[in-house]
């Protein structure tokens, strides 16, 4: 996918008005073009310092970077829809998610329309939030509300930046953990800011565990019952200057312990969510959670009908909505996965529920986004590039599949793990999802 330049109409800043000030966010949305949006939301942050604090700390996770060959900064992107307004952004190694969630108990305004937009995150604007002082009224404006003007005077601010393939593929894959999570750890402002004063200082060499002795929480490099693997502490730090604010701290993990997430109770309707990825080395949008739901292509008129139907509903929960349409839970993972692949789908983890992104529905993304279930289907094009070797007991499989000059070996099913003889799958070990060769042989002779 190529760089997409970003017409923003002016750079988001902060004004200073007779009744207040104004936090304008210059948006611009891939649908916009087609739909003529140009504003989201107008009206009041019932706690603008609070927001104004949450909204640096969302800065800089966009600006951070823990691995130093990783992309420069992105601007964060925001859904308005169900009465809430979700910022989200990854920081530039891809390894951190972070969201802050605005629901209406926060907001005193109105929702001109639902819609998904970046927002231009630029330096100066981001200084002025912090001196937004405690008591100050401040409006917010994502997208701008009287444009026509200066759209007709061809004021527009152009940057090239790369339209953020990555983060469709992370958000892809953090949605995916998200459903899985369970809640493992729930603490106190207190025990946060005590959490805070245990992480050692400087970069992690190794994995932590967050544990609860008693009532203090602290990191152990070693894995114990209960204990949460959060990997990479140090990026921990990034919340530093919003635990002191928060009323809690509910901590998440997916029972394969392959992300963890933070999500601290702000008040007043903000939440505010950090999920990291296993290892500092692990980008998001390179892990493959949803490449085994993929495998089986959905009949593309069902995608579209889920497509209509959650966008408007905006929220849903799947379990839910498996029931009172009388679908196979795998189904409904099945249609979640395929419009996720699209970065069409979020996950609340605190309210156990989907919302949905309006992002153009573009079928072609799930296979062009997911390298290994491309190649895995063309594998299966060729009339030998996957043969059967034999079915043992139990129902395992022994499948050769044709590699860059070598035959791979797979196993699949029977009382033995999948795997297969690829370097891919003899690093990561299944941790990141199945390599193209076990997803070839599961496609031809597993289903």
């Amino acid at each position: 996918m190529s760089d997409f330049a970003y017409a923003y109409a002016r750079p988001s800043a902060l004004e200073a008005r007779p009744e207040g000030n104004a936090l304008l966010l210059s948006a611009f949305a891939e649908e916009q073009a087609s739909t003529g949006t140009s504003c989201f939301f107008w009206g009041r942050l019932r706690d603008s310092w609070l927001a104004a604090r949450s909204l640096s700390t969302l800065a800089k996770v966009v600006a951070s970077r823990f691995v130093p060959q990783s992309a420069a900064l992105r601007d964060p992107i925001v859904t308005a829809g169900a009465g809430q307004l979700r910022f989200e952004s990854f920081s530039s190694c891809n390894g951190v998610y972070a969201r802050l969630d605005l629901n209406s108990e926060a907001l005193d305004g109105e929702f001109l329309s639902s819609g998904t937009t970046n927002v231009d995150f630029n330096e100066p604007m981001v200084n002025a939030l912090a001196r937004i002082a405690r008591t100050e009224p401040v409006l917010l404006s994502v997208g701008e509300k009287e444009v026509t003007l200066e759209r007709a005077a061809g004021k527009v601010v152009e940057r090239k930046v790369a339209l953020p393939e990555r983060w469709i593929k992370g958000l892809t894959s953090v949605q995916a953990y998200l459903a899985l999570m369970e809640e493992k750890l729930r603490l106190t402002r207190v025990q946060a800011m005590q959490l805070m004063q245990s992480l050692p200082a400087g970069a992690a060499k190794t994995d932590y565990f967050l544990v609860l002795r008693g009532p203090r929480p602290s990191f152990s490099p070693v894995p114990s019952a209960g204990a949460v693997r959060i990997g990479g502490g140090h990026r921990l730090r990034l919340l530093e200057g919003l635990l002191p604010l928060c009323e809690a701290v509910r901590v998440f993990a997916t029972p394969d312990e392959q992300s963890s997430a933070f999500v601290l109770e702000l008040g007043g309707g903000q939440r505010f969510l950090l999920a990291l990825s296993a290892d500092v080395w692990r980008g998001f949008s390179g892990e493959g959670n949803q490449l085994d739901t993929l495998m089986e292509e959905l009949p593309a008129e069902w995608v579209v009908g889920a497509n209509r139907l959650f966008r408007g509903n905006e929220v849903f929960n799947p379990s839910v909505f498996a029931l009172e349409n009388d679908l196979a839970p795998n189904t409904v993972d099945r249609l979640c996965a395929s419009l996720s692949a699209m970065g069409l789908l979020g996950f609340d983890l605190a309210d156990n529920q989907h919302f949905y992104r309006r992002l153009p529905f573009k079928m072609g993304r799930i296979v062009s986004l997911n390298p290994r279930l491309k190649n895995a289907r063309a594998l299966l094009e060729a009339t030998d590039d996957v043969q059967l070797v034999g079915i043992g007991a139990g129902g395992r499989t022994e499948v050769l599949v044709r590699g860059t000059g070598v035959w791979h070996t797979v196993v699949v099913g029977g009382s033995e793990n999948t795997r297969c003889t690829c370097s891919w799958f003899s690093g990561q070990q299944g941790q990141r999802g199945p390599c193209k060769h076990i997803l070839a042989a599961q496609m031809r002779f597993a289903r």
